[in-house]
């Protein structure tokens, strides 16, 4: 957009010099056109007065005027009055002054000028008040010869030169100045703008505290005004919601907590069959119950993005999890192994806590689909800017249909979660890899099962981690 106001105002800024410049300079063109055919032609005509009086003081002060003159003076007849002076040739200009008594003003060409100013006025025989045909006055006879100037335009092209390049580099100097002029302005104007859309940015960022200064024309002041209130409200709701979930969550830990030991209890002291299978189904539902609003509880403080990145050694987070999980896995047999170029250079960045979290779940999951004797296989790719992480399964795998709705809260496929799992282990994965601004996905393992794909940071080299 500043662009645009900049092209725009640079534009407005030509058009205004062109509608006043370029008319100044065709009339000071046409001015010094016609100021030097005038000057020309009254110095021609002069000379022709001199030519036609024909007298010795006449021809005396021709050939004086024709030595001081700008341009070559030619003279016909040169017999008697200017011998010394060249005849200029027959042409159509010099037949009319001859017998029409025509003056002719020829320029050359007929774009501006040509090379040369060529101006051929005749010379009349000249009548005093002692002749029969005097009146007076000096009266005007027959044409008895002809006076030509021919009279060089270099010197007028030098200053057509200097009218327009003037004016062209005024010009070029003025929109200079107007784009630096447009370009603050632009700037100036949107500036609002460019707030709204930082915030904006901000916003889909997750970063809900965002405000907009109401700043700007009183359009833009409304608009901020409108926005920075629906922000409020939102970040009013979306905290109300939060604290209600991490408030419920939490209180619902103790009494399900409770529940399980008087389960538990009551297990232990009961011999019918009967009764303990209905205890173990209602413990069973219990471990899921307190499963589920752990998860939430989780999801609630991932919503809430209170840490900020930083980089951590992959190879040491994988390791403390993987040691925390194997002897889950070694109790049926399954093989948890790790892959790939993890090694105590290769930093993420991630919030603290989130990478744990996040390959809590995933392990879980797999280590549930896995069938006994199986294998999890975590790999690590590091790509330029991008760290790879992927954690592939011998389970049943998953439809594409179930891959397009398992990041969906509390929904679970079987595939994937089995019957015991809350259905918010992929939405907390995917919460808190997107908050560390990477990506998750899903795709079928090359053997058969589900590979969960985590797109993480990599951080810059150089970076160390912050304990």
């Amino acid at each position: 957009m500043i662009r645009q106001l900049i092209r725009s105002y640079v534009l407005l800024v030509a058009v205004a010099i062109a509608l006043f410049t370029v008319p100044v300079a065709f009339t000071l063109t046409d001015q010094l056109r016609g100021d030097t055919g005038t000057s020309v032609k009254r110095e021609a005509t002069t000379m022709a007065r001199l030519l036609g009086a024909g007298n010795a003081d006449a021809c005396r002060a021709l050939r004086e005027m024709a030595d001081a003159s700008e341009g070559t003076v030619q003279v016909t007849p040169t017999d008697d009055c200017a011998p010394d002076l060249p005849r200029p040739s027959g042409d159509a200009a010099l037949t009319g002054a001859l017998e029409k008594g025509e003056t002719t003003t020829d320029w050359g060409s007929r774009f501006i000028w040509g090379k040369n100013l060529v101006v051929t006025v005749p010379a009349h025989e000249r009548a005093t008040a002692g002749n029969e045909k005097g009146k007076g006055n000096d009266d005007e006879g027959p044409a008895v010869g002809a006076v030509r100037i021919v009279y060089s335009t270099q010197e007028m092209t030098n200053r057509l030169w200097l009218i327009w390049g003037f004016r062209a580099i005024l010009a070029v100097l003025v929109l200079a100045v107007a784009a630096v002029i447009g370009a603050g302005v632009a700037r100036r104007l949107t500036r609002p703008l460019r707030q709204l859309n930082d915030m904006a940015s901000k916003f889909s960022d997750g970063d809900l505290t965002a405000r907009s200064p109401v700043t700007g024309p009183q359009e833009t002041q409304t608009l901020a005004r409108t926005l920075n209130q629906g922000a409020e409200r939102l970040d009013t709701l979306i905290a109300a919601q939060r604290i209600f979930v991490a408030d419920a969550s939490h209180q619902l830990r103790t009494p399900l907590t409770a529940l399980r030991l008087s389960l538990d209890n009551i297990a232990d002291g009961v011999d019918d069959e009967y009764v303990k299978e209905d205890v173990e189904q209602a413990t069973a539902e219990v471990v899921r119950m307190s499963r589920l609003v752990n998860d939430l509880l989780v999801l609630a403080r991932a919503e809430a993005k209170v840490a900020a990145v930083e980089p951590l050694p992959l190879r040491d987070v994988i390791e403390e999890r993987l040691a925390v999980w194997r002897p889950a896995a070694d109790e049926r047999g399954v093989t948890v192994t790790l892959r790939g170029s993890a090694d105590g250079r290769l930093l993420v960045l991630a919030s603290p806590g989130h990478l744990d979290q996040v390959l809590d779940n995933v392990l879980s999951n797999a280590l549930e689909v896995s069938p006994d004797g199986g294998t999890i296989t975590v790999e690590v790719e590091s790509r330029g800017d991008e760290v790879v992480l992927s954690v592939l399964d011998e389970g049943p795998g998953m439809s594409d249909a179930e891959k397009s709705r398992a990041f969906d809260r509390f929904w679970r496929g079987q595939g994937l979660t089995g019957r015991t799992g809350s259905g918010l282990g992929l939405a907390v994965v995917r919460q808190l890899v997107s908050d560390d601004g990477g990506t998750v996905a899903l795709r079928d393992a090359p053997g058969g099962g589900l590979c969960v794909t985590l797109n993480l940071r990599g951080a810059p080299r150089g970076s160390h981690r912050t304990d």
